[in-house]
């Protein structure tokens, strides 16, 4: 087989396999020149449509999802292209939506995470390794390779976490206080904002006396929370990864914590924390969704964009126009797109305060991310966990495979060469097999290998610019790291795909390439998120609502601010 980096790399817009283009325009209903909502970007309908609010929805590409999305890139390979792992999405659109009923069938990973060393000077032994799963003695006994300390205080750190995600939990169902309505409002409206506050208070009551401390979490260095706690450096790197991923940042950095905390907010099949594949890849957690949203009525379109949103002349919105000119109208728009498409490409600016469209023009969308898909004939085999005689999948490798983070200060030096404007020299890998678990994304033998890699900055220093040169170089570095923990890896590649930031940004719609919209930093989160005063899903054009991961909550294939705004706009509606 041809090595990483050469033979036969296949091109980043290669057409998807016939079998994974739908026809959603044609098997979901023709196009009617009026709705009671239209929805940019699909997968936010089901709700309205399941609250009687005719819906449709406009995708502007071949694909429902955005970034949840499968596409057979190389033959016989299907990918989750973009996002790849589920944990986030709220337990109640499960059931809300009927998911399982629609076709979604999950593969809960135990254990869930991998983390081989590199040693000098053990020739002749197995390098070792972190290997992390739901069975706690048998966490703590992993751990006790490193350090006795870390074992027993293991139990007690995963406690803390869980109760601060639990405490915060509620906060993610519920829109944030409407603070123009508290502050601008007549008394009625002033006192409906207000009710907002209970979940806040609910999350009071859940920390208690120990609130300082949570405080810290969410504001501090995830190092400087994690020193609280461990002394082992292969343990605080591991955990450190989920306080950076998708973000700019460094674990040094203060607020890195709430990354940290963001990433353990989920769950799967009522186990808190966990993460699953989703079979048939992401893009079949997207056709559940949209299934139900039809079954129940709504009109989904793909590859129709949406070129601008209506006015009316008296300052509400009306409807949207299509690229090819056609006019739909509605009552209202909600947009799953990120703030800064939303409002400074596709609404008239002349309707938007100015302070407004700066606060959104500023929003901090830096993404470290370079994702690459790789497709290989055999699963890799690595010096700390060799593979089987047969090449069957074994435990760790339906893990999150964690890959140069055996010291944070690596992590930290990665972050660093992209503040320089290079791609990391030793980068942050995030390496995942989901076909080691469903065996249909790939041919027998065969297997899909996601890598989520950081730090790759938007714009490279020295005039360069992401041209294919510049991408495979990346990508072969890459792989030189994967070949030191797993000898042959290279040789067993027969095709990839890389998608760096601007790509990212161009397929997807990601500002900057950020899987987030916008960072998950405490200026840009609950009542700031996108901005000040326009974090409750409406905006200052009436009838236009914010549906994506720059609201409230963020980021993450997690459904809260599609369901939240849903509310919001239904509850808008009825009052009209």
């Amino acid at each position: 087989m041809a090595a990483c980096g050469r033979g036969l790399r296949r091109a980043v817009a290669a057409s998807p396999h016939p079998a994974l283009r739908r026809a959603h325009s044609d098997a979901r209903g023709r196009l009617k020149p009026e709705y009671d909502a239209v929805v940019i970007g699909a997968g936010k309908a089901a709700y309205l449509q399941r609250l009687g609010v005719n819906t449709a929805v406009f995708e502007r590409r071949h694909v429902i999802g955005g970034a949840a999305v499968t596409e057979e890139i190389i033959p016989g390979f299907k990918f989750s292209r973009a996002s790849y792992l589920l944990s986030l999405l709220r337990p109640q659109i499960y059931t809300d939506l009927e998911l399982k009923k629609h076709g979604l069938r999950l593969h809960l990973r135990n254990p869930h995470s991998f983390t081989p060393m590199l040693e000098e000077g053990t020739a002749g032994k197995v390098p070792r390794s972190l290997l992390l799963g739901t069975d706690m003695a048998e966490n703590q006994k992993q751990i006790a390779q490193f350090s006795q300390k870390d074992a027993q205080a293991f139990p007690k750190y995963e406690a803390f976490m869980n109760r601060l995600a639990l405490a915060i939990d509620s906060l993610l169902d519920a829109a944030p206080v409407d603070m123009e309505a508290f502050q601008r409002g007549s008394l009625l409206q002033r006192l409906k904002s207000l009710s907002a506050l209970k979940p806040l208070l609910q999350a009071g009551r859940i920390l208690g006396a120990q609130l300082p401390q949570y405080y810290q979490v969410l504001t501090a260095p995830a190092v400087k929370v994690l020193d609280q706690w461990f002394e082992s450096e292969p343990l605080k790197a591991t955990l450190a990864t989920d306080s950076v991923i998708g973000a700019m940042t460094s674990p040094y950095i203060p607020g890195s914590g709430y990354v940290l905390l963001h990433h353990m907010m989920g769950g799967l099949e009522g186990m808190r924390g966990a993460w699953g594949y989703v079979q048939g890849g992401m893009g079949a957690l997207s056709d559940a969704i949209a299934s139900s949203a039809t079954a129940h009525g709504a009109s989904i379109f793909t590859e129709k964009t949406v070129a601008k949103v209506q006015v009316s002349s008296g300052g509400r919105v009306q409807g949207v126009v299509l690229q090819d000119g056609s006019e739909v109208r509605s009552k209202v728009v909600l947009s799953s797109a990120s703030p800064q498409i939303t409002f400074l490409k596709l609404t008239p600016q002349e309707w938007l305060p100015e302070e407004f469209v700066e606060r959104i023009s500023q929003l901090d969308t830096q993404s470290p991310v370079t994702k690459i898909n790789v497709a290989v004939d055999r699963l890799p085999d690595f010096l700390a966990a060799p593979s089987a005689p047969r090449g069957q999948p074994l435990p760790h490798h339906q893990c999150s495979i964690h890959l140069n983070c055996e010291d944070t200060l690596l992590l930290h030096q990665a972050f660093e060469d992209a503040m320089d404007g290079l791609p990391s020299h030793r980068p942050m890998i995030e390496l995942c097999i989901p076909s080691s678990l469903d065996p249909t994304l790939a041919p027998p033998g065969c297997h899909v290998i996601s890598l989520f890699t950081q730090y790759t900055p938007y714009t490279l220093a020295a005039g360069k610019v992401w041209d294919e040169q510049e991408r495979n170089a990346h990508a072969d570095r890459v792989c030189d790291c994967i070949e030191a923990y797993a000898p042959g890896f290279k040789g067993s590649v027969v095709g990839r795909d890389i998608l760096t930031p601007p790509d990212l940004e161009r397929v997807f719609g990601l500002p900057g390439g950020n899987i987030f919209h916008c960072a998950m930093a405490l200026d840009q989160l609950y009542f700031a998120r996108p901005v000040p005063l326009h974090s409750s899903y409406r905006c200052p054009l009436r009838g236009l609502y914010l549906c994506g991961s720059g609201a409230h909550p963020g980021g993450g294939v997690m459904g809260a601010a599609g369901r939240n705004a849903a509310h919001v706009v239904f509850r808008d509606l009825r009052s009209m």
